[in-house]
């Protein structure tokens, strides 16, 4: 049988997940675990990119972010869960790729762009512009056939696929050019309506969240602002509540929509309904996050066991391209 083909993907580890995470990314990984050999990276050296004086955070966060993936349902026994700090090869090739991109390109990349507006940054640390050159590190380490991403990533997937070739060229076949795989799943906006739903914008719905929790966010959402009363008819395609239906509960979706255009529902228990489905959704997560949280002792196990075989691939991959560029001696 021929071996699989491998994945990377990973988050940075400034937070908790939420469920944008899990619609753009999460529950895929839990379907290709199944078709490829899939590494999972708590990307912590990324995260100081933005969070590098807030170290607690960062510490904090490694472990919070490894549970969440394991209780979506990633499979311990299928994945490697790769703590990007533990991988020597990442920094290595990340100095190697960076003779190969220049500075104007980086300045130029669309995605630095938008996140430094984001940050409010008016100049960009060093860390932050070669973000790019630091991702292609990543993936290439292990030599990954496809990294899954969503389209604000696409450009730095491009540049990866752009520094494979020119190292290729110039050195011979040693990287493998990776393939992207874009999220068919739109953006899930935040529960205020803000285009994105983000840890730094308070909007968002984590996949620990109490039911309390949750029932309390969703009964805070935005929605149609035009209605004033239960029974005047609504308008659910400008709706942030109807938005969520759509996507977590998309049984009721249509009976709701119309319930709401005729101003059958009114806006609180259709915010309950949802509130209903997105604990239905939870649930097994808390309960299998709850083990991992009295167990965090094999969290950390997980987390070492797959730095250290992430290590030896990492190790082969940097001595390869030494070789093929003429720069090891030998050990």
């Amino acid at each position: 049988m021929p071996e699989k083909k491998r994945i990377l993907t990973g988050d940075r580890t400034t937070g908790k997940l939420h469920l944008g995470h899990y619609v753009g990314s999460l529950q895929s990984r839990v379907k290709l675990q199944e078709e490829y050999e899939s590494f999972i990276l708590l990307a912590d050296i990324q995260a100081l990119t933005t969070h590098f004086e807030n170290p607690e955070l960062l510490e904090h966060s490694i472990y919070e972010v490894a549970m969440d993936n394991l209780s979506v349902g990633l499979d311990p026994n299928k994945i490697t869960l790769v703590q990007q700090s533990r991988i020597p090869a990442i920094g290595e090739l990340t100095v190697f790729y960076s003779m190969l991109v220049t500075v104007n390109a980086l300045r130029h990349n669309p995605t630095i762009k938008t996140e430094a507006a984001n940050y409010g940054y008016s100049d960009m640390t060093y860390g932050f512009l070669g973000y790019p050159v630091s991702q292609s590190a990543d993936i290439t380490f292990c030599k990954a056939n496809l990294v899954p991403v969503g389209e604000d990533q696409k450009p730095h997937m491009e540049m990866t696929r752009k520094i494979v070739r020119r190292f290729n060229e110039l050195y011979g076949e040693t990287l493998v050019e990776p393939d992207i795989m874009l999220s068919d799943c739109p953006r899930l906006m935040g529960l205020d309506g803000n285009a994105k739903m983000g840890k730094s914008l308070v909007n968002a719905v984590y996949l620990s969240d109490s039911a309390d929790v949750v029932k309390t966010k969703v009964m805070s959402a935005v929605t149609d602002p035009s209605r004033i009363k239960k029974d005047d008819p609504g308008h659910p395609d400008i709706c942030v509540v109807s938005k969520y239906h759509k996507i977590f509960n998309h049984g009721e979706y249509e009976n709701i929509c119309e319930s709401c255009k005729k101003g059958a529902i009114g806006c609180v228990a259709c915010k309950k309904a949802l509130a209903g489905a997105l604990n239905d959704l939870l649930e097994p997560f808390r309960e299998k996050r709850a083990y991992y949280e009295a167990h965090r002792d094999e969290v950390r196990d997980i987390i070492l066991t797959g730095s250290e075989k992430a290590n030896r691939i990492g190790n082969e991959t940097v001595k390869e391209v030494k070789e093929a560029m003429h720069i090891y001696i030998g050990d």
